[in-house]
């Protein structure tokens, strides 16, 4: 099976997200923000403390989620060339090939550590913090793609 696609800004911009929000340190990141915003704002409500504190509380709150929501995807789009380039993609019985206007580069399925679904991607991890976007759009059997991947890859 071959595939060719190109990708749209505004799906990988929400892959992105995806991927940032499924890290587990940004998690945790993100409960403590929130609990920390939480308590600041019933700490205020009984007078507990002063509204500067309570500012503090909601300007940490609103930066973190700016720079996670906004910033870091936008930051990670432009520096990485890969998403403005048009892919060939052949998935094989022992390996998929990738393949671009400058050569091409075969993958053992080995290498892949796991796949994860988002709404409009597939996720192809070769570790935790490296890999590659399939979109669904360019599949014309999405629900053979998506079984393939999980008998050679595993969703995990």
């Amino acid at each position: 099976m071959t595939i060719q696609f190109s990708y749209d800004k505004s799906k990988v911009l929400q892959a992105l997200r995806y991927h940032f929000i499924s890290q587990k340190e940004l998690r945790l990141m993100l409960i403590l923000v929130n609990v920390f915003a939480l308590t600041s704002a019933a700490l205020f409500f009984f007078k507990k403390v002063t509204p500067l504190a309570f500012l503090l509380g909601s300007f940490l709150w609103f930066g973190f989620m700016i720079v996670i929501w906004f910033v870091l995807p936008l930051v990670i789009y432009r520096k990485a060339d890969t998403f403005k380039d048009h892919f060939t993609l052949h998935f094989g019985e022992q390996e998929f090939t990738l393949g671009n206007e400058r050569g091409q580069r075969a993958f053992p399925w080995s290498t892949v550590k796991k796949m994860v679904e988002s709404p409009h991607f597939f996720h192809l991890y070769f570790d935790t913090k490296s890999f590659f976007l399939v979109p669904k759009d360019a599949c014309e059997d999405v629900v053979g793609v998506r079984k393939l991947m999980r008998e050679k890859v595993g969703s995990k």
